[in-house]
């Protein structure tokens, strides 16, 4: 992984504390649109983080798999990150 190492895993762990703090707030039956929005700022750290690796293996990796002419497989990998993303 050529992604800033300790800057994912910080924000791993964010996201880790986020859904811990989540699973108690539904055990303390907290109201529910603070559970959405809490729901929604761990959501929008792990997009963040996704975003973050996918640009670096498209930068090192991809790049990488042309310069070597293995482009095909690649592409079917990314094509198939996006199919997965958009639904």
């Amino acid at each position: 992984m050529e992604a800033d190492k300790q800057k994912t895993l910080r924000l791993l762990k964010t996201a880790r504390g986020q859904m811990d703090g989540l699973v108690k707030m539904v055990e303390e039956d907290r109201y529910c649109i603070d559970i959405s929005n809490q729901i929604m700022a761990t959501q929008a750290i792990l997009r963040r983080v996704n975003s973050e690796i996918l640009q670096e293996h498209l930068g090192h990796c991809v790049v990488e798999a042309f310069e070597k002419g293995e482009q095909r497989e690649k592409i079917e990998e990314i094509m198939s990150v996006m199919d997965k993303l958009t639904k």
